[in-house]
C-alpha cells in the first residue's frame, strides 16, 4: 500500500482512546495468563512493566489517527519508534539488504506482490496472534508462508481512478475498462507507478497480467506507452502531483491508486464524489505485518503484531490508510459502501506464479515501458 494520508488524518477524541487504552490494558493483561502482582513487582502485566522501545518499520504512506499508537503504548509499557525507508517496493528492498542487521523489530506494510520475496529472503521470525477472527485467513499470503511469518492486517483493491469533473466538461466519456486506455480519444490522460519501486504499481502490472496473459500483456503495456502514458516513482506523485482529481494541480484525469479512493473525494454535502474507481481493471492487495528475524525486542515485536491485528487498530485503518479491515467483523464507514466498493472480479495470479515470475515480470515491464 502505498498511499500518503497526512492530509486527511482524523484526531481521536480524548475519550476514545481512553476506551482504547482501557480495552488494550484488559488484553494485555489476559496475555499475561493471570500473572499474580506480586510476581512482577508492581500490579499490571509483565508486558507492561518490561517496556523499553519496539522499532516499527513501515512504507512512507503509514498512518494512524492521534493518541492511537500512544494507547498501546501506555497500556503495553513499550515506546514505539517509527522508521519509514520509502514505498513499499523500497520497504521489502531494505529488509532483504539488512537482514542479518535488521532496521527494526516489526514491519506494518508489506504486501502480497512482494511477501515472497521477503519471505524466502528469511527476513521474518514466525509469529502470528492466537485469536485471529476466521475472516482473516482468507488473506494468508501462500504455500511459500507455511511458517506462518506474516499476519494479514488490510485489504484494498488497486484500480485505475478517474477524474469525473474533467472529463464531464471534456465531452470525453469516462473509460471502463483497461482496453479503454489504450484509445487515442484517452491519448496523454493517464500516469500509473512504476512496479519496481511502487506496490501499487506492482499490482497493477499483475492486473495486466492476470487480464492478458503471459503472451499479450508486453503488447498491452506497449500500446499505453505509445498513448502517452507517464510512469512515476510513488503512488502519491502519481496521485497528488499529475492526477487532476486531486485538486492540488495534476493534469491527467486518469490516475492509478485504489477503490477506496473516492470515498476522500465526496462533495461537501455528501451527495456525489468527483472521482471514480473503474472497478474492471482492479487488482487485489493485501498488507501484512511480521516480526523481523533478529529483531532487539522480539517480545515488544508480537505485541504490537497483537495490536495491529486488533479490532481497536483496524477501525482506524479506512479513515488513514484508504483500506478494508483484513478482519471482516471490523465495522467500516457507512459511505464505503456508495463510494468505495471492493471489485467484485479483480483480476488475479497465482501467488507461486507471483513468487516466480515477480522479478523477470519487472524487468521485462522495464524493458518495454521504459527502455
Amino acid at each position: 500500500m502505498t498511499r500518503s494520508t497526512s492530509r486527511r488524518r482524523a484526531v481521536a477524541t480524548s475519550a476514545a482512546v481512553g476506551l482504547l487504552a482501557t480495552t488494550l490494558a484488559t488484553l494485555l493483561a489476559a496475555c499475561a495468563g493471570g500473572e499474580e502482582a506480586g510476581e512482577t513487582g508492581t500490579t499490571g502485566s509483565p508486558q507492561a512493566q518490561a517496556g523499553g522501545a519496539v522499532t516499527l518499520v513501515t512504507h512512507d504512506s503509514f498512518a494512524v489517527s492521534d493518541g492511537v499508537l500512544e494507547a498501546f503504548e501506555e497500556a503495553s509499557g513499550y515506546t514505539v519508534e517509527q522508521v519509514a525507508p520509502g514505498d513499499a517496493g523500497t520497504l521489502v528492498n531494505q529488509l532483504v539488504l539488512t537482514k542479518d542487521s535488521p532496521l527494526g523489530d516489526v514491519v506494518y506494510g508489506v504486501d502480497n506482490t512482494f511477501a515472497s520475496r521477503a519471505i524466502e529472503a528469511g527476513v521474518f521470525e514466525p509469529y502470528q496472534p492466537e485469536d485471529l477472527d476466521p475472516s482473516v485467513a482468507q488473506y494468508a499470503t501462500g504455500e511459500y508462508d507455511v511458517d506462518g511469518a506474516l499476519t494479514p492486517i488490510d485489504v484494498g483493491d488497486v484500480c485505475m481512478n478517474v477524474d469525473t469533473g474533467w472529463f464531464a466538461e471534456s465531452g470525453v466519456p469516462e473509460p471502463t475498462t483497461l482496453e479503454d486506455l489504450t484509445k487515442p480519444e484517452y491519448a496523454d490522460l493517464t500516469v500509473v507507478t512504476n512496479p519496481a519501486t511502487s506496490s501499487p504499481g506492482l499490482a497493477f502490472l499483475l492486473a495486466t497480467i492476470g487480464a492478458f496473459g503471459e503472451d499479450g500483456w508486453q503488447a498491452y503495456w506497449e500500446q499505453l506507452r505509445d498513448n502517452g502514458l507517464k510512469v512515476v516513482d510513488s503512488w502519491e506523485d502519481a496521485y497528488y502531483v499529475d492526477f487532476s482529481g486531486a485538486g492540488e494541480g495534476g493534469q491527467r484525469p486518469i490516475a492509478l491508486s485504489y477503490s477506496t479512493s473516492p470515498a476522500f473525494t465526496v462533495t461537501e454535502d455528501g451527495s456525489e464524489s468527483t472521482t471514480a474507481a473503474l472497478l474492471d481493471t482492479c487488482f487485489r492487495q493485501v498488507e501484512y505485518a511480521g516480526v523481523l528475524a533478529g529483531a532487539d525486542n522480539p517480545e515488544g515485536a508480537k505485541a504490537l503484531v497483537d495490536f495491529l491485528a486488533s479490532p481497536e487498530f483496524q477501525g482506524d485503518i479506512p479513515g488513514q490508510m484508504y483500506m478494508y479491515p483484513a478482519d471482516e467483523t471490523v465495522e467500516i464507514p457507512a459511505e464505503w459502501q456508495q463510494f468505495a466498493p471492493l471489485a467484485t472480479d479483480p483480476f488475479e495470479v497465482p501467488p507461486a506464479d507471483v513468487a516466480e515470475h515477480r522479478d523477470e515480470w519487472i524487468e521485462q515491464w522495464t524493458a518495454t515501458v521504459i527502455g
